[in-house]
């Protein structure tokens, strides 16, 4: 059989099977390319568990880089800016070209963003998830200094959890800290009323402000102005606030879903162009639309992995079952959680301790 080039755009959850299991790839013949922005990808799960000082960097990271190099794979330190299905190549930010025969894109989703005038220096995104270690260092930095004020915008999980966590960081400091949660018009508006009454009363009890009147329009130097005709003045802003895929699906002229992402069938594969896969947030699964969460990326790697290495032999592809309901855990700061699977629901340290379990023991298989 021909020797043919696989080619992983992104080095994100949805891909972590099959980066294990490049060594299988290349015993079959075939080259695989991973591209990725850094030679690590932060598990996104533990994030906001870095930011409040939880976690070590190095414990919430995967050394891409190694593993592919490892197992003959080529890894490029760049970021995918384009593809022509028709040329068979995808283009980086660096001006490289990399032709392909199979490729499967996890490029991940990008935060939403207001309109920011002036400076941006203490600004930060929940994504990419390292940005949230450098927001930590320089929150912890001013704080042993002088008073600070810190705005989470976003009122979904994201922005929860990282309001706990910032009021766990600036915890111990002897000037006067305040943590803001503007969480649009309704903290985690779409889950059930006891995650939102428990989540509220623990964040409030470790003195996060939560704010619900209106939506943020810009920021001006650090002067957020809302829908409501609110204005706020922050030291430190984290935009938690939704995502959105790439949009160079559609400038490629891929179909795609009614946000953006890259339309994959039951197989996780683009209809149109059967070379081309796709799993995690930059896709939009054909079947049923699936929340922007990690476990389905981690319920897609197994058959990511089954169908690449398929499709490259000619052999059958699984389909691929999203599951029922999911296990629900937030961290929400102080070694406090809440986690709720169908109707059951339970929060407090234990909460927290079985979703550090869970996590830990996901970042040793990869490791």
């Amino acid at each position: 059989m021909k020797k043919k080039h696989l080619v992983l755009a992104g080095a994100g959850h949805a891909h972590m099977v099959t980066m294990a299991g490049i060594a299988d790839f290349r015993s079959l013949g075939h080259e695989v390319t991973v591209v990725g922005p850094s030679d690590h990808h932060y598990y996104s799960g533990m994030g906001p568990g870095m930011l409040g000082s939880g976690y070590d960097p190095e414990e919430i990271r995967f050394a891409v880089r190694r593993t592919v190099e490892s197992q003959g794979g080529t890894f490029i330190r760049d970021t995918v800016t384009g593809v022509d299905p028709g040329r068979r190549e995808l283009y980086l930010e660096s001006g490289q070209v990399v032709s392909y025969d199979v490729l499967s894109f996890n490029t991940g989703s990008h935060v939403d963003t207001p309109e920011i005038r002036g400076n941006e220096d203490r600004i930060f995104t929940v994504k990419p998830i390292e940005r949230l270690y450098q927001a930590r260092t320089e929150i912890l930095s001013l704080s042993q200094r002088q008073d600070v004020t810190v705005a989470v915008i976003g009122g979904g999980p994201a922005g929860a959890e990282v309001a706990g966590n910032v009021a766990e960081l600036l915890e111990e400091t002897d000037h006067l800290a305040k943590v803001f949660l503007f969480a649009g018009r309704g903290l985690l508006a779409k889950f059930p009323a006891a995650v939102r009454s428990t989540s509220r009363g623990i964040l409030t009890k470790y003195g996060v402000v939560i704010r619900e009147e209106g939506h943020l329009l810009s920021i001006t130097d650090n002067l957020l102005q809302f829908d409501s005709g609110l204005t706020e003045l922050a030291d430190f802003v984290i935009l938690a606030t939704g995502v959105h895929p790439s949009p160079f699906f559609r400038e490629a002229g891929l179909r795609t879903g009614e946000d953006g992402g890259l339309l994959v069938n039951k197989y996780l594969q683009c209809p149109d162009y059967p070379e081309i896969f796709g799993g995690g947030d930059c896709i939009w699964f054909e079947d049923q639309p699936l929340a922007k969460v990690g476990v389905y990326a981690v319920r897609e790697n197994p058959v990511l992995f089954h169908n690449l290495k398929a499709f490259l032999q000619g052999e059958a592809l699984q389909s691929f079952d999203p599951g029922g309901d999911y296990l629900l855990i937030f961290n929400l700061g102080h070694g406090q959680g809440v986690l709720r699977k169908k109707w059951f629901q339970i929060s407090g340290k234990v909460a927290f301790r079985i979703k550090d379990w869970i996590d830990r023991k996901f970042m040793r298989t990869f490791q």
